[in-house]
C-alpha cells in the first residue's frame, strides 16, 4: 500500500513515540529503586530482578518476535505489543509486593521485545527510496536514544512530586497515543512466503540468549571468578552456536545468517554493538559521578545530562545532511572519532574537575552517538528485503541488546576492580561495595580526607573504564575508514539480488505484501 509523504511521517512520528517509550523505561526505573526497597520491603536481590526480569525478557524474545511479525503482520503484532506494554506498565504502577513488580517487568519485557524490532522494520514498507529511508532510521534512533537520558530526568521529577508507580504510570498516555497512530497511520505488511515458525529455532535462540545474558548479569554483580555465572554463559552459549547449526540446516529457518555475507550487514550490526557498549557504559558511570562526586541527588543527576541530549540532537541533525554529501564511510569515521575524543576527555576527568567539564565531554559524545548510530544503523538495515525486514532487524536489535549486556559486565568490573585498587587501606566493607556505599560510610564518619579518597577511587575507576570505551572507538574509527565503501544512501542499489527457492531474483521485487 503507497502512502502520501504526509501520512508516512506521520506514522513514523508515531513508531519513534514508541520507542521513546521504551527508552524512557530503560532509565526510569534506577531512580526509583532505593524507595522501592522501602516500600515494597524488597531485598537486593529483589532490585536486582526488577531489572533483570526485563531485560531477560527482552533478550529471550527478540528474535522469535520478529519472525512473527514477518509471517503474520507486523503491524498486527506491533500494535499488540503496545497494548501490553501499556498494560503491564498499569500492573507495575499498582503491585502490591516485589513478587508482582517483577511479573510485571517481565510483560513490560515481553512487550519490548516485539515493539523493538517490529517499529523497525515497517520503515521499508513506508520509506521505499533509500535517502528517506535513512532519514526515517536517523529520527527512529534518535528517539530510541533520547529516552535513556530522559529517563533519569523524568523519574526524578516524577518521584519528586509523587509515589514511586507514577514512573510506570506515565507510559499509559504515551502507549495509548502510539496505538492509535500506529492502528490509523502504519500499513499493515508481511512476508507473501508463509514459512512455518521455526519452533526449535525460536527454543534454542531464546534459551540460548536467556543463558548468555543471565550468565553476564550475574557475572557483574558477582564478579569474574563466579564459576555458576560462567557455566551460565558457557551454556548459553553452546545453545547459540547448536542454533547457528541448526539454521544451516533448517529449510525454514528462523534468521537469514546469509546477511552475515554481505559488508553492509556486518560491519554495520558490529559498530552498532560498539556504540551500544561505549553507550551502556557512560549510562552506567556518569550519573553515579554525579551523586557520588558532585552530590546531586537524582533529579539534578538526570538535569546534568541535557547536554548529551542537546548534542545527540546537533548530530542527528548534521547526519541527514552530511550523509548524501560526504557518504556512510566518511561519516561513521569521524563519528567514532568524535566518540573516541569525547571518552579520553571523560578520562581525564577529577574530583575537581567540575560539572562544566563533564558538559563539555558529554555534549561531544552525544553528537558523536547522533553521527554514528543512525549511520551503522542505516548501512545495515540497507541490506535488509522487505521479505525477511521483522527477523533482520530483530537479529540487529538482539546483537545490539546482547552487546549492551555484555558492555555493561564488562566495564563495570573494570571499574570496581579499579576503585578497589585506589581505595588502598579503605579497600574493605561497606567502602569496597561502591561508591555509593563508600560515600555514606565517609560521611557518616565525618571524615573528609576517607571522603576524597573514596571520590578519588571512583574518578579513578570511571577512567579505566572510559579509556576502554574510547579506544573501541577509535579502533571503530580506524575499521569504518578501512572497510567501509563509500556510498551515499542515494546510491544505494534499489535492486538486491536475493536467492529464493534456488532462483536469484531482484529485491525489488519481493514477495512481501502490503495490506491495509
Amino acid at each position: 500500500m503507497k502512502t502520501d509523504a504526509t501520512r508516512r511521517w506521520l506514522a513514523l512520528g508515531a513508531l519513534a513515540f514508541a520507542m521513546l517509550t521504551i527508552g524512557l523505561d530503560v532509565t526510569v526505573l534506577t531512580v526509583a529503586l532505593p524507595t522501592l526497597a522501602v516500600d515494597l520491603h524488597a531485598n537486593t536481590a529483589a532490585l536486582q530482578w526488577f531489572s533483570g526480569a526485563y531485560t531477560l525478557a527482552l533478550a529471550a524474545l527478540m528474535l522469535p518476535a520478529g519472525a512473527l511479525g514477518d509471517r503474520y503482520g507486523r503491524k498486527k503484532f506491533l500494535l499488540a505489543a503496545l497494548l501490553v506494554f501499556g498494560a503491564a506498565s498499569l500492573a507495575c504502577a499498582f503491585a502490591g509486593t516485589a513478587g508482582q513488580l517483577i511479573a510485571g517487568r517481565v510483560a513490560l519485557g515481553v512487550a519490548a521485545a516485539v515493539m523493538m524490532p517490529l517499529s523497525m522494520s515497517v520503515l521499508p514498507a513506508l520509506f521505499p527510496e533509500p535517502a528517506d529511508r535513512q532519514r526515517a532510521l536517523t529520527i527512529w534512533v534518535t528517539a530510541s536514544a533520547l529516552g535513556m537520558p530522559l529517563g533519569p530526568i523524568v523519574g526524578g521529577w516524577l518521584l519528586r512530586n509523587f509515589w514511586w508507580g507514577s514512573v510506570f504510570l506515565i507510559n499509559v498516555p504515551m502507549v495509548i497515543i502510539g496505538a492509535l497512530a500506529v492502528f490509523a497511520l502504519v500499513p499493515e505488511s508481511r512476508s507473501a512466503n508463509q514459512r512455518r515458525i521455526d519452533v526449535p529455532g525460536v527454543l534454542l535462540s531464546a534459551v540460548g540468549m536467556l543463558g548468555l545474558t543471565y550468565g553476564f548479569i550475574r557475572i557483574g554483580d558477582l564478579g569474574w571468578g563466579n564459576v555458576p555465572a560462567w557455566t551460565t554463559v558457557l551454556a548459553g552459549a553452546l545453545l547459540l552456536g547448536a542454533f547457528v547449526l541448526w539454521q544451516r540446516r533448517t529449510a525454514h529457518p528462523l534468521i537469514d545468517l546469509g546477511l552475515f555475507e554481505t559488508a553492509g550487514f556486518r560491519w554495520g550490526t558490529a559498530l552498532s554493538i560498539v556504540i551500544n557498549f561505549a553507550m551502556f557504559g557512560m549510562f552506567f558511570t556518569v550519573p553515579q559521578y554525579f551523586q557520588a562526586v558532585l552530590g546531586v541527588d537524582t533529579l539534578g543527576s538526570g538535569l546534568r545530562l541535557l547536554p548529551l541530549i542537546g548534542g545527540l540532537i546537533v548530530g542527528s541533525r548534521l547526519v541527514s545532511k552530511a550523509l548524501p554529501k560526504l557518504g556512510t564511510r566518511v561519516v561513521l569515521t569521524n563519528g567514532f572519532a568524535l566518540l573516541a575524543v569525547a571518552l579520553g576527555l571523560g578520562a581525564m576527568t577529577s574530583v575537581d574537575s567540575g560539572y562544566g567539564f563533564t558538559a563539555l565531554w558529554t555534549t561531544l559524545l552525544g553528537a558523536g552517538m547522533g553521527l554514528a548510530m543512525p549511520t551503522a544503523m542505516g548501512l545495515a538495515m540497507g541490506e535488509l528485503t522487505a521479505e525477511r525486514s521483522g527477523s533482520g532487524s530483530a537479529l540487529i536489535q538482539a546483537l545490539r541488546q546482547a552487546g549492551g549486556t555484555i558492555g555493561v559486565a564488562v566495564l563495570g568490573t573494570v571499574l570496581s576492580t579499579q576503585y578497589r585498587s585506589d581505595l588502598g587501606s579503605l579497600n574493605r566493607d561497606p567502602i569496597s561495595d561502591g561508591v555509593n556505599a563508600g560515600v555514606a560510610a565517609a560521611r557518616q564518619l565525618g571524615d573528609s580526607a576517607v571522603l576524597h579518597q573514596v571520590q578519588s577511587a571512583f574518578v579513578g575507576g570511571m577512567a579505566a573504564m572510559l579509556w576502554v570505551c574510547a579506544i573501541m572507538c577509535a579502533l571503530s574509527a580506524v575499521v569504518a575508514a578501512v572497510v567501509i565503501r563509500s556510498k551515499r544512501p542515494a546510491e544505494v542499489a534499489a535492486v538486491r539480488p536475493e536467492v529464493v527457492g534456488g532462483a536469484v531474483r531482484p529485491a525489488d521485487q519481493s514477495e512481501s505484501t502490503y495490506v491495509g
